[in-house]
C-alpha cells in the first residue's frame, strides 16, 4: 500500500534563478523538485507519487551548454501508493451500475468491484440505485466497503492504475 522509496533525480535550475548565496541555490532546487514531482504523478514501478519526505543529497551542477541552465543531480526519499493483489483495503463507492460499483481508494479512481464478486447482494435500480444483501447491508453512493484486490493494470495512456476487486473473504463488505 504505502511504500517509502529513495529515487534520483536531475533537477534543472534555469540561469536567472542562479545566485551566490547557497541558500537561494537550495530553495529554487527544492521548488523545481517538488514542481517536477508533482507532474509526474505516477509510475508503474512506484505507484502514485504522494510526497517528497526529505531531501538527501544534492549533486555537483552540470551547466547545460545548449541554455546555460544547470543540472543537479538529486537523491530524495518519497512516500507512494500502490495496490497489490491479496491487498485488503478500504474504498468509498462513487458510481453504482447495475453489473457493479466504482470506488476510489487514495488516488485511485478506477476500482470495480463486480455485482458477481458480491455474493449474497441484489441490485436495487432506482433514483438512488444500490446494491443490497439479505442482511440488509447496503452498498450504495459514498459507502465505506472494505475489499480485497483480485487484480491490477496499469494503463500507460492514462498513467494511472486500474483494479478488480471482490468481496469474496471474511470481513469484506460495508464498514
Amino acid at each position: 500500500m504505502f511504500i517509502k522509496v529513495q529515487l534520483p533525480w536531475n533537477v534543472i535550475i534555469p540561469a536567472q534563478n542562479m545566485d551566490v548565496k547557497g541558500l537561494m541555490l537550495q530553495k529554487s532546487i527544492i521548488q523545481r523538485l517538488m514542481e517536477d514531482f508533482s507532474a509526474k504523478k505516477t509510475t508503474k514501478d512506484l505507484g502514485y507519487l504522494l510526497a517528497v519526505t526529505t531531501l538527501d543529497e544534492i549533486g555537483e551542477g552540470r551547466v547545460r551548454q545548449q541554455t546555460g541552465d544547470v543540472m543537479y543531480p538529486v537523491t530524495f526519499s518519497c512516500l507512494t501508493f500502490k495496490i497489490f493483489r491479496g491487498e485488503v483495503l478500504d474504498g468509498t463507492v462513487h458510481k453504482v451500475l447495475r453489473h457493479g460499483v466504482f470506488l476510489r481508494c487514495g488516488p485511485i479512481e478506477t476500482i470495480f468491484l463486480s455485482a458477481q464478486k458480491m455474493p449474497g447482494y441484489q441490485h436495487v435500480p432506482g433514483d438512488n440505485p444500490m446494491f443490497i444483501s439479505e442482511k440488509q447491508m447496503k452498498i450504495e453512493k459514498d459507502v465505506v466497503v472494505r475489499f480485497c484486490v483480485i487484480g491490477t493494470k496499469w494503463v500507460e495512456a492514462d498513467k494511472e492504475f486500474q483494479a478488480v476487486v471482490g468481496l469474496e473473504g471474511d470481513f469484506l463488505g460495508p464498514i
